[in-house]
């Protein structure tokens, strides 16, 4: 089977990447196998290339390359296909309509993945009729826009499948009701640590991720201060990068200072190796308001760490037992995040049964046992043939009309709250 990924930019760090990568390594192992990065920024990829996968691009922004696109005055043109509403609007142009469209109109593969609304919505409209389109949601419908749903509504019925990474996530999609859409919860894969598992000893409880407010590292710290008034002996280190501002940063280091949290809550830049830092720690912790997945907590259960976090949508209760593997407590909820750490903290023989149990359940995450999901959802698409490949007119100009009337409602509301805003105080 040939089967081919298109991914926003391969050449970066990110969630998306890691899981495109990690699943197309596995499926390699017995088919064909590519990954299309429809924009390059850099040599290799910050990542590492995914064993025995080819990896091709199609609009090369590396500046002092012999194939440099950036000067190329369609690429200063906003993109006509690649949806408004996607959040990464602003870095497509009329050039990566064109390369994608041709690249995606020849491409003879059995099974075409999209890995991104915007890119969903190219293979919707631009895949060669014979191949399987099949849309990945790394997100969640409700993190979407209105505009973005409705784009979602119209383009997507136009795929033979969705997958989701969490089953509430899949439910949502299927209540959209979208016709011939196969919709099926699948969820990313994580390898096996290559360091020896957590030995349940270093007083450390671990945390990761981006450094961003949707993460309540904030409320984790000050959780924290509950655990460090009766355990001052044990430490929090956070590993995660912030926007390019360092606003988020400072904030956090600003509230351990106002604390008195200085030796015993850490900000560290998020590291290559994390299955190391997750090796020296006994307990892992996310607190966040709101997940797609929860990569890092499968990644800490995976080196045997029991977690604890927020019973928040979408992902921490599907990758959670609560009393087995780890704790779930109610989002936003700081004595309760520390009452959990408190009580792994007094328990060794407790936080290592949870580890342990951590570890065996977080073998479904495996790679193999992941691809093995998508191979038979993608056996059955191919079984079945391929579905709708075209809308009416009709469908086309209501679609048309829709977008004009929810860019509108947007402009006269975004109108609305500048004038407000320009308005002098009192």
């Amino acid at each position: 089977m040939r089967i081919s990924f298109l991914l926003h930019n391969a050449y970066t760090i990110g969630g998306t990447i890691r899981s495109t990568f990690n699943l197309a390594s596995a499926l390699a192992d017995h088919h064909d196998v590519e990954i299309v990065s429809v924009l390059r920024y850099r040599k290799t990829p910050a990542m590492g290339a995914p064993p025995r996968v080819r990896l091709t691009h199609l609009v090369d922004l590396r500046r002092g390359s012999a194939h440099y696109d950036g000067d190329d005055p369609r690429h200063a043109q906003p993109a006509r296909v690649f949806p408004r509403a996607d959040g990464r609007h602003r870095q497509y142009s009329r050039l990566t309509d064109e390369r994608i469209g041709r690249h995606l109109s020849s491409l003879e593969a059995d099974v075409i993945v999209g890995t991104r609304p915007g890119l969903n919505v190219h293979i919707a409209r631009q895949a060669h009729p014979a191949a399987i389109r099949v849309g990945q949601e790394h997100l969640t419908l409700s993190g979407h826009g209105l505009r973005m749903r409705h784009e979602i509504r119209h383009r997507y019925p136009l795929l033979d499948a969705l997958t989701t990474v969490t089953e509430a996530d899949a439910r949502a999609y299927r209540q959209l009701g979208l016709p011939g859409v196969r919709v099926q919860a699948i969820a990313n894969s994580v390898p096996a640590m290559t360091t020896r598992p957590a030995e349940h000893t270093g007083k450390i409880v671990v945390a990761a991720g981006r450094l961003v407010p949707v993460k309540r590292y904030d409320l984790l710290i000050k959780a924290f201060a509950g655990v460090v008034a009766s355990h001052p002996d044990w430490q929090l280190r956070i590993f995660g990068r912030g926007d390019t501002t360092g606003n988020e940063r400072r904030a956090l280091s600003t509230l351990i200072d106002h604390l008195g949290l200085n030796g015993h809550v850490f900000l560290n830049d998020h590291v290559g190796a994390l299955a190391t830092e997750l090796g020296k720690a006994s307990i892992a912790v996310s607190a966040s308001d709101r997940e797609s997945f929860g990569m890092t907590i499968v990644e800490a259960m995976r080196c045997g760490l029991p977690v604890v976090a927020t019973d928040c949508p979408n992902g921490p209760r599907e990758i959670i037992t609560d009393g087995v593997d780890g704790r779930l407590v109610p989002p936003g909820d700081a004595e309760g995040l520390a009452a959990a750490l408190r009580d792994l903290i007094r328990d060794a023989s407790l936080r290592r049964r949870m580890g342990e149990a951590a570890g065996r359940n977080s073998v479904r995450f495996a790679p193999d046992h992941i691809a093995e999901q998508h191979l038979a959802l993608y056996q059955d698409l191919l079984k079945r043939g391929p579905g709708k490949r075209s809308l009416s007119p009709l469908r086309e100009a209501a679609h048309r009309t829709r977008t004009a009337a929810i860019d509108t409602a947007h402009t006269l509301r975004s109108t609305t709250r500048r004038a407000a805003r320009s308005q002098p105080a009192g």
